[in-house]
Protein backbone atom coordinates (compact mmCIF):
# COMPACT_ATOMS: atom_id res chain seq x y z
CA UNK A 1 0.00 0.00 0.00
CA UNK A 2 2.75 2.70 1.11
CA UNK A 3 4.15 1.84 -2.29
CA UNK A 4 0.80 2.93 -4.06
CA UNK A 5 0.60 6.31 -2.21
CA UNK A 6 4.34 7.34 -2.95
CA UNK A 7 3.13 6.49 -6.88
CA UNK A 8 -0.66 8.47 -6.49
CA UNK A 9 1.54 11.62 -4.55
CA UNK A 10 4.32 11.56 -7.53
CA UNK A 11 1.99 11.34 -10.12
CA UNK A 12 -0.17 14.22 -8.33
CA UNK A 13 3.39 16.05 -8.19
CA UNK A 14 3.79 15.44 -11.81
CA UNK A 15 0.78 16.73 -12.69
CA UNK A 16 1.58 20.38 -10.44
CA UNK A 17 4.83 20.59 -12.25
CA UNK A 18 2.95 19.64 -15.93
CA UNK A 19 0.16 22.64 -14.83
CA UNK A 20 3.45 25.16 -14.11
CA UNK A 21 4.67 24.47 -17.56
CA UNK A 22 1.75 25.83 -19.13
CA UNK A 23 1.53 28.80 -16.70
CA UNK A 24 4.67 30.04 -17.48
CA UNK A 25 4.04 30.04 -21.32
CA UNK A 26 0.39 32.06 -20.39
CA UNK A 27 -1.94 29.44 -20.52
CA UNK A 28 -4.94 29.38 -17.56
CA UNK A 29 -5.69 25.29 -16.60
CA UNK A 30 -9.12 24.97 -16.82
CA UNK A 31 -9.91 21.28 -15.92
CA UNK A 32 -7.71 18.74 -13.99
CA UNK A 33 -8.19 15.07 -14.03
CA UNK A 34 -11.98 15.43 -16.13
CA UNK A 35 -13.77 12.52 -16.88
CA UNK A 36 -15.80 10.74 -18.67
CA UNK A 37 -17.50 6.93 -19.10
CA UNK A 38 -14.73 7.17 -22.35
CA UNK A 39 -11.73 8.67 -20.98
CA UNK A 40 -9.30 11.21 -18.62
CA UNK A 41 -7.84 14.42 -19.56
CA UNK A 42 -5.44 14.97 -16.95
CA UNK A 43 -5.06 18.68 -18.31
CA UNK A 44 -7.00 21.37 -20.02
CA UNK A 45 -5.36 24.21 -20.93
CA UNK A 46 -6.23 27.36 -22.50
CA UNK A 47 -4.31 30.53 -24.42
CA UNK A 48 -6.37 33.10 -26.37
CA UNK A 49 -8.33 30.66 -28.75
CA UNK A 50 -6.34 27.76 -27.96
CA UNK A 51 -7.90 24.71 -25.62
CA UNK A 52 -4.93 22.16 -25.43
CA UNK A 53 -5.76 18.53 -23.46
CA UNK A 54 -3.04 17.36 -21.91
CA UNK A 55 -1.89 13.89 -21.02
CA UNK A 56 0.79 13.98 -17.94
CA UNK A 57 3.26 10.93 -17.80
CA UNK A 58 5.32 10.66 -14.82
CA UNK A 59 8.30 8.01 -14.15
CA UNK A 60 10.69 8.58 -11.25
CA UNK A 61 13.10 6.62 -12.93
CA UNK A 62 13.08 5.88 -17.14
CA UNK A 63 14.64 2.07 -16.64
CA UNK A 64 10.98 1.07 -16.70
CA UNK A 65 10.16 2.23 -20.04
CA UNK A 66 9.61 6.23 -21.43
CA UNK A 67 6.87 7.83 -20.46
CA UNK A 68 6.04 8.80 -23.91
CA UNK A 69 5.50 4.83 -24.91
CA UNK A 70 3.01 4.68 -22.52
CA UNK A 71 0.83 6.58 -24.44
CA UNK A 72 -0.93 4.09 -26.82
CA UNK A 73 -3.54 4.31 -29.44
CA UNK A 74 -5.74 3.33 -27.13
CA UNK A 75 -4.94 5.70 -24.71
CA UNK A 76 -5.08 8.58 -27.37
CA UNK A 77 -8.70 7.25 -28.51
CA UNK A 78 -9.60 7.63 -24.25
CA UNK A 79 -8.25 11.30 -24.74
CA UNK A 80 -10.06 12.71 -27.79
CA UNK A 81 -13.21 11.45 -26.52
CA UNK A 82 -12.98 12.38 -23.14
CA UNK A 83 -11.84 16.12 -24.88
CA UNK A 84 -15.19 15.57 -27.17
CA UNK A 85 -16.95 15.22 -24.02
CA UNK A 86 -15.37 18.34 -22.73
CA UNK A 87 -16.09 20.03 -25.80
CA UNK A 88 -19.98 19.20 -26.02
CA UNK A 89 -19.99 20.25 -22.22
CA UNK A 90 -19.45 23.45 -22.84
CA UNK A 91 -21.63 24.09 -26.01
CA UNK A 92 -21.43 26.92 -27.82
CA UNK A 93 -18.88 29.16 -26.23
CA UNK A 94 -16.06 26.77 -27.86
CA UNK A 95 -16.94 26.38 -31.67
CA UNK A 96 -13.83 28.84 -32.61
CA UNK A 97 -11.77 27.30 -30.35
CA UNK A 98 -8.61 25.14 -31.89
CA UNK A 99 -7.37 22.34 -30.08
CA UNK A 100 -4.38 20.54 -29.61
CA UNK A 101 -3.35 17.42 -27.76
CA UNK A 102 -0.29 17.28 -25.63
CA UNK A 103 1.86 14.87 -23.69
CA UNK A 104 3.99 16.37 -20.72
CA UNK A 105 6.68 14.17 -19.76
CA UNK A 106 7.93 13.93 -16.40
CA UNK A 107 10.59 12.51 -14.90
CA UNK A 108 13.03 12.85 -11.57
CA UNK A 109 16.81 13.64 -12.01
CA UNK A 110 18.99 11.40 -9.93
CA UNK A 111 19.28 14.30 -7.52
CA UNK A 112 15.59 14.81 -7.45
CA UNK A 113 14.20 17.79 -9.13
CA UNK A 114 11.55 17.38 -11.85
CA UNK A 115 11.98 17.48 -15.39
CA UNK A 116 9.38 18.00 -17.17
CA UNK A 117 9.31 17.65 -21.01
CA UNK A 118 6.35 19.22 -22.95
CA UNK A 119 5.88 17.84 -26.30
CA UNK A 120 3.29 19.59 -28.42
CA UNK A 121 0.97 18.10 -30.92
CA UNK A 122 1.75 14.77 -29.61
CA UNK A 123 -0.99 13.01 -31.76
CA UNK A 124 -3.82 14.01 -33.64
CA UNK A 125 -7.55 13.52 -33.23
CA UNK A 126 -8.84 10.92 -36.00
Amino acid sequence: MHDRRRAAAFGAWAEDEAARVYERRGFRIVARNWRTRGGEVDLIARSGSLLVFAEVKAREREDYGLAAESVTATKQRRIVEAATAFLASRGEGVADLAVRFDVVLVTREPAGRLVARLIERAFESE
